[in-house]
């Protein structure tokens, strides 16, 4: 009896302690949840450090730290915006949280001064519940990492490259997940006797990094280990492809003379859809080299192709906003501490919520924002981009991405009055490959927004717009030519041409 009374009054008196410190949170301040979330945000990264430096293999866990790793990029989101709206004042912070208020089908309107004082305190409202909301969020799931410790342990740690690699994030970022669960298909065996080639679809929108994906997936030393020949073909529909013409095309990017079994990796890299037969008869006729245990990577753009997996297709998205930014400020300040900076973190943050998660547009903005910590020119670069989306959008439509057309001008333009501005076409065209070092083919995009590249050339000439600095380090080139500012001749997607002012 003494008992079972002592376990109700310990029940009680947890619960009562519960609904006290929930109280108590509810009443905190904005600073001392900002405080809070600061400490829990470097709890958590301090676990998603030590879950990276293993090599883990439970596809439980690996969604577990992608969880984790989403609400840290929560956390760091929220406690920079917050920062930029004490530095800036309510009315100019609302971009930070708000959905941008830049929209090329419509004109800007200016909102009265009530007006826009009562949109602040309740937006202010709401930002104060998220925060809460993050908190929460990030105590819950650090209280239940205490049976995720334990089972960290019993994995092995992985070579980790020094710390300043990291630092410039010359590694892939964002894709952890995918990775691991890549690399876990690969080494999972296959039943004896099964006749069963294991097929792996990779599926994203052009630019996303698919090949990226898989150049770190095959660099990883459990992979190189676990196969004795990892074999590439790219660019192929296999419409006519044979066991024979299929080796011949081919590229060996590793072999393990050392391996005791015969196992292959093949990757394809798709352009468009595959052909189902020619899919069939490939599988068909390449029982001869591909022996059990052997896999095959399939990277596309198409949906389609996710029939062919033997397995649940990996699919590579944009980054949320959150993570996003986390990447932009860190390649944008490298080594400098971006709280010195409050200012330009706030127009950074201003950049990284236009640029709808481009790699590309990231590492091109990046390279003029480094060029000098001055203010003034992130605010010019920051109008220039901006000047971008709209014309853009307001030519072709849409978002200007990748591969399609778009009209750029010079920094120093866009101080200027529209008639005397020069407009440059990029157009559709790229090629996509390594470059040898120091080789840098045409003018640099940078150099040419920037006005540092000299003359330009009559005609049509060459754009070097962005060389990846981490495997399988492609380049990215346009051809570029300058238009006249009246008229300029615009292809819309339906088909009709449209004769637009610049």
């Amino acid at each position: 009896m003494e008992a079972l009374f002592s376990a109700v009054l310990s029940d009680l008196v947890g619960r009562a302690t519960s609904f006290v410190i929930e109280k108590c949170r509810e009443k905190a301040t904005p600073e001392e949840d900002l405080q809070r979330l600061r400490q829990l945000v470097l709890r958590i990264r301090a676990i998603i450090d030590e879950a990276e430096g293993r090599s883990v293999g439970n596809r439980g866990m690996i969604h577990q730290v992608s969880a984790m790793r989403n609400q840290m990029f929560r956390g760091y989101y929220l406690l920079d915006a917050f920062k930029c709206r004490e530095k800036k004042g309510e009315e100019v912070s609302l971009c930070s949280f708000a959905p941008s208020e830049f929209n090329p089908a419509k004109r800007f309107r200016r909102l009265s001064s009530n007006t826009t004082q009562i949109e602040s305190r309740v937006i202010g409202g709401e930002r104060n519940k998220e925060l809460k909301r993050a908190i929460l969020g990030l105590e819950s799931m650090i209280a239940d990492t205490k049976e995720f410790a334990i089972f960290l342990t019993s994995y092995p740690r992985m070579y980790r490259q020094p710390y300043s690699a990291y630092l410039f994030l010359n590694c892939m970022f964002g894709r952890h997940k995918e990775r691991e669960e890549t690399i876990s298909f690969l080494l999972q065996g296959e039943p004896q006797g099964s006749g069963n080639l294991g097929v792996l679809p990779i599926v994203g929108p052009a630019l996303i990094g698919k090949s990226t994906l898989v150049e770190h997936v095959c660099d990883d030393e459990r992979v190189r280990n676990h196969f004795s020949l990892i074999l590439f073909c790219s660019g192929k529909d296999l419409k006519e492809e044979t066991t024979t013409t299929f080796r011949d095309d081919c590229v060996i990017k590793h072999q393990n003379t050392a391996s005791d079994e015969e196992r292959s990796l093949v990757i394809i890299e798709l352009l468009g859809d595959v052909d189902q037969g020619a899919w069939k008869r490939l599988l068909h006729s390449s029982e001869g080299f591909m022996t059990c245990g052997s896999k095959v990577i399939i990277t596309s753009r198409s949906e389609k192709v996710v029939s062919l997996g033997t397995t649940e297709a990996v699919r590579l998205k944009c980054l949320s906003k959150e993570a996003f930014w986390y990447f932009f400020k860190t390649i944008v300040f490298g080594s400098t501490d971006p709280d010195e900076h409050p200012k330009l973190t706030s127009i950074a943050m201003d950049l990284a919520r236009d640029m709808h998660g481009s790699f590309m547009c990231a590492h091109s903005l990046a390279a003029l924002l480094r060029t000098d910590l001055d203010a003034r020119l992130w605010c010019r670069i920051l109008s220039h981009h901006r000047e971008f989306l709209r014309k853009n959008t307001l030519l072709f439509g849409e978002y200007p991405e990748g591969q399609k057309p778009r009209y750029i001008c010079r920094l120093a333009d866009t101080q200027r009055d529209s008639k005397d501005r020069k407009y440059f076409l990029l157009d559709d065209s790229y090629q996509k490959g390594p470059v040898a070092h120091g080789e840098v083919p045409g003018i640099a995009l940078v150099d040419l927004v920037s006005g540092t590249g000299g003359a330009v050339p009559p005609g049509r000439f060459a754009i070097f717009f962005w060389r990846s600095l981490i495997p399988p380090y492609y380049s990215y080139r346009h051809t570029c030519a300058l238009v006249q500012h009246k008229n300029t001749t615009v292809q819309r997607k339906k088909g009709t041409r449209l004769h637009r002012r610049i």
